[in-house]
C-alpha cells in the first residue's frame, strides 16, 4: 500500500504552475521569478506531483491568521 503524501493534513497543496500563470502573477514584481526560493527536486512532495527542475511551483497553506497564504518555489535539480 503506498500512501500519497499530498492527502496528509500537514502538507500544503502544491501545483505546477503553467508559463502563462507566470507570466501573469511575476509581471509586476521586480525580480525574476528565477531567484525564487528553491525547492529540491527529490523532495517527497515534488516527486509525487512530477515536478522538474525549473518548474515554478505555487504551495497553497491554510493559516488561522492569515487565512488562505500563497508562497512560491522553484524547483532545484
Amino acid at each position: 500500500m503506498k500512501i500519497d503524501i499530498q492527502d496528509h493534513m500537514l502538507v500544503p497543496k502544491h501545483e505546477i504552475m503553467t508559463e502563462e500563470e507566470i507570466s501573469e502573477e511575476f509581471s509586476d514584481v521586480d525580480y525574476d521569478f528565477r531567484d525564487l526560493p528553491k525547492i529540491r527536486a527529490d523532495d517527497p512532495v515534488v516527486e509525487a506531483i512530477d515536478a522538474k527542475p525549473g518548474n515554478v511551483l505555487r504551495i497553497t497553506r491554510q493559516s488561522e491568521t492569515a487565512g488562505e497564504f500563497i508562497t512560491y518555489r522553484i524547483v532545484e535539480g
